[in-house]
């Protein structure tokens, strides 16, 4: 059985990533209290050997969460392949989110309340096997992320994923690559109002010598990686490609990217580009 379980700081994102897995087709439980896991399990099971659960914990369960790793040990002995996704954001953006939809946050006073948080849940989040820094990402991206993580069980997910260094490197990226070094279109005033995902952008930068070299030597990473990265059970990796505003060199090499893995490849690549058409 496959067990996912959600942790995080209020106002990161828990409830977002909880729903997306029960459309997923999870069983679902939302501040499950840490000592009842085994006995949800066990619940499960009885029912659907094959169901897979998510369960959110989060810092109200305070008095239990010194059992964590126990519990998860305990677990992990009896056959539970357990992940941790372990969502988190700047502090200015979760008072911000709090004072938009004026929420009283469940350890008291704001901004000392998630400083409280993030320190009572140390413990579970050096166990999480994902950690996503949701500052700048919207609902629709979360969910999407976690679709792309769990929505194949077992099989491997790639995701090459394009981004705006200005918008800070994605937490979630296994590797990251840097293209700024490229010769921008943005400088072009023809070209700065399209993005990659145009064939006069796609041009100007796949025409560059050493974007072919980049591309030659990530995809030969990637085709070196993938099959022993699935090989140990891994269930996603995601390839990120950055370029200074994410709208033009990152998109052009993911897209080529993408095109280059489609040919005599063990999986299928999923595109994501994070920042292409947010305002500057």
């Amino acid at each position: 059985m496959r067990m996912v379980i959600i942790s995080g700081l209020s106002g990161g994102g828990k409830s977002t990533a909880l729903r997306a897995l029960e459309d997923l087709g999870r069983f679902c439980v939302d501040n499950c209290p840490i000592p009842l896991l085994p006995d949800l399990v066990a619940l499960v099971q009885g029912a659907d050997a094959n169901r897979s659960i998510a369960v959110c914990v989060d810092a109200r369960d305070t008095d239990h969460l010194v059992s964590f790793e126990e519990v998860c040990t305990r677990l992990e002995q009896a056959g539970v392949k357990i992940d941790v996704l372990f969502v988190e954001a700047a502090r200015e953006v979760l008072v911000r989110r709090y004072a938009e939809t004026r929420r009283m946050h469940p350890m008291g006073e704001l901004p000392e309340a998630i400083d409280r948080e993030r320190t009572a849940l140390c413990a579970v989040r050096a166990r999480a096997t994902t950690t996503i820094d949701t500052s700048t990402c919207s609902g629709r991206q979360l969910r999407q992320m976690v679709r792309d993580r769990y929505a194949d069980g077992d099989a491997l997910r790639l995701v090459l994923q394009s981004f705006a260094y200005k918008r800070g490197v994605p937490s979630e990226a296994d590797m990251v690559f840097d293209c700024r070094f490229l010769t921008n279109p943005f400088d072009d005033p023809t070209l700065r109002p399209l993005s990659g995902l145009h064939e006069p952008v796609s041009k100007f930068v796949l025409g560059q010598p050493d974007a072919v070299e980049l591309l030659d030597r990530v995809e030969q990473l990637i085709r070196f990686v993938v099959p022993r990265v699935a090989a140990e059970g891994r269930s996603h990796l995601t390839i990120a490609i950055g370029c200074t505003g994410g709208q033009h060199r990152s998109v052009s090499l993911v897209e080529e990217l993408k095109r280059r893995l489609a040919e005599n490849f063990v999986v299928r690549a999923l595109v994501r580009h994070r920042d292409v058409g947010r305002a500057s």
